[in-house]
């Protein structure tokens, strides 16, 4: 039997979690401070520590060290609130496992107990790993994927989780640079033809004079400098998914050639008399009002309506404010692995400043400077030194802010978040970027209820 060790100083969540964890036929102890988890460590072997970032007299990153050094194979996880995901994605970093997000689904938190213990199982059979309280993170591999926390992200998700297995033509709407490739590919990858080819193309890359080659192919000497039969991006897709990005660009003729296409199935490269059948599912992407543009003559309405199936609306970065720093430490490991740079987090400073910055350029932009800021760190941590100034002094522009509160309304921008959140505490504590234990205390201070 697996042995855990619960270190919570919120002593019903740890009780109930205790009690969940032991009908899932685990053995269970719990500490609710950092001090009673040290003694715990020091006289028994534990397989799994689930640990809240913050405890009364310890954080959990110093913990982690004290559990590593006594036991190198103890699979450590993080427990923690939106406010401190920063420190946990720095926690992992030393060497625990993973972290998980308050308030969290029972069954998650199997998997990556699950998950834990397999690894630790698998350690003797794949090579030696570097010492886990030790930072290596030049040499980890970021996944592609980031999933968001936000409601925003949540909601686009789920859509994505909708339409993929269906055969359905999808418009992803957003800003440029909000990742609509990304919910491209996601919606391929979750779909029936994730085996067969994703094609990209950018409508606005392609010279209307080859258009129609790119697009349908053409055969050796249709034209002049046609020395090869080439194959068109239609026939690249056949059986997979082809990704029209900013589909607005294109010009009213090859309008009418891809409408043709789309409704026959059926293509035919310049200069050939024989059709190829194709079988693609098309996405299209834009960062304009496409129903605007039909009705201003730009574009045409049966092909809009072709297209637009089902549509997803991508959110700028500015309404995925809870996001923010997932994504940041995300392109912090890309940029890592790319520059062979070994810079850890951002000072309290910088995420401050990143929250007041509005990112027009969206996660394109915040990709950018984030890759910038590596490159340009001296130190472990980057710092506003390294930031563009727009950044690094940038003032709330927004009409609404929340934050740690060290202002003298903070009673208003409680009552503000619990009534855009319909009174979910959870929700609320998210959007003023705080766990839910400030956001209790903060209740009880200004003698709110609910």
């Amino acid at each position: 039997m697996s042995k855990i060790l619960i270190v919570e100083d919120d002593v019903a969540f740890c009780t109930m979690l205790k009690t969940f964890l032991q009908k899932n036929d685990y053995e269970v102890s719990t500490a609710f401070s950092g001090s009673q988890a040290v003694l715990q460590i020091q006289n028994d072997t534990f397989d799994v520590v689930l640990t809240d970032v913050r405890l009364p007299d310890k954080d959990g990153i110093a913990l982690l060290s004290d559990i590593l050094n006594k036991n190198n194979d103890t699979q450590v996880i993080i427990m923690t609130g939106y406010a401190e995901i920063n420190m946990a994605v720095n926690a992992i970093k030393q060497g625990a496992f993973d972290y998980v997000s308050k308030p969290f689904n029972p069954d998650a938190i199997l998997q990556v107990i699950k998950k834990a213990l397999e690894s630790g199982e698998s350690k003797e059979e794949i090579t030696q790993k570097p010492k886990k309280n030790t930072i290596d993170v030049s040499r980890k591999t970021p996944s592609s994927f980031v999933r968001g926390v936000s409601d925003a992200s949540k909601k686009l998700g789920d859509y994505i989780a909708l339409v993929a297995p269906t055969r359905m033509s999808v418009l992803v709407i957003g800003d440029s640079g909000t990742g609509k490739e990304y919910v491209a590919s996601s919606i391929h990858k979750a779909s029936k033809r994730a085996e067969k080819p994703f094609v990209a193309v950018d409508c606005g890359a392609i010279p209307r004079e080859i258009a129609s080659s790119e697009f349908f192919g053409h055969i050796k000497g249709s034209f002049t400098g046609a020395v090869n039969d080439k194959v068109g991006h239609f026939e690249a897709a056949n059986g997979g998914t082809l990704f029209l990005d900013e589909i607005g660009n294109l010009s009213y003729e090859l309008q009418v050639q891809l409408l043709r296409a789309l409704q026959e199935r059926k293509i035919k490269p310049v200069g050939s008399n024989k059709e190829i059948e194709v079988d693609i599912r098309v996405v299209a992407a834009t960062n304009e009002d496409l129903s605007q543009a039909v009705k201003d003559g730009d574009f045409r309405e049966d092909l809009y309506h072709r297209l637009n199936e089902f549509s997803i609306k991508v959110p700028p970065l500015k309404d995925r404010v809870e996001d923010l720093i997932l994504f940041a430490n995300h392109f912090l490991e890309e940029s890592n692995v790319e520059l062979d740079k070994q810079v850890v987090g951002f000072s309290e400073e910088v995420i401050e400043a990143f929250k007041k910055y509005d990112w027009p350029g969206n996660l394109r932009e915040l990709k950018n400077i984030i890759r910038r800021s590596v490159l340009l760190s001296q130190e472990g941590m980057i710092s506003l030194t390294v930031l563009p100034n727009d950044i690094a002094y940038a003032s709330h522009t927004r009409k609404q802010t929340y934050g740690l509160f060290k202002n003298q309304n903070e009673q208003e921008l409680i009552l503000d978040a619990l009534e855009k959140t319909n009174g979910n505490k959870a929700k609320a504590a998210r959007l003023l970027s705080i766990d839910r234990k400030t956001l209790y205390n903060k209740l009880k201070q200004y003698d709110i209820s609910l």
